[in-house]
């Protein structure tokens, strides 16, 4: 945001679309990837029907896990880092 807490400017606005994107698209690719790995079996290989909706809905819930830890983790990291210490304080760094 600006200096005096007002509006976004378009370059702020524009870089937390396309992290949005890339979590929301990184999360859809884990997502995939460990369904597929834990209910692939469910449709390589001729399971009882037991077994197939096990691996099924294991598969789903883990992947919806992933996908929300993803988008959590990329979005959390795009956090604004904290305000540099204002000069005339008795920060170190300043």
């Amino acid at each position: 945001m600006t200096e005096h807490g007002g509006r976004r400017t378009q370059a702020e606005r524009d870089a937390i679309t396309v992290e949005i994107g890339y979590a929301l698209c990184s999360a859809v690719f884990a997502a995939a990837l460990v369904f597929g790995a834990v209910a692939g079996p469910a449709f390589a290989f001729d399971l009882s029907d037991a077994a197939q909706s096990t691996l099924v809905g294991s598969g789903a819930t883990v992947a919806a896990v992933v996908f929300f830890a993803r988008v959590a983790g990329v979005l959390m990291r795009f956090r604004r880092p904290d305000q540099p210490s204002q000069p005339g304080r008795t920060n170190p760094d300043s």
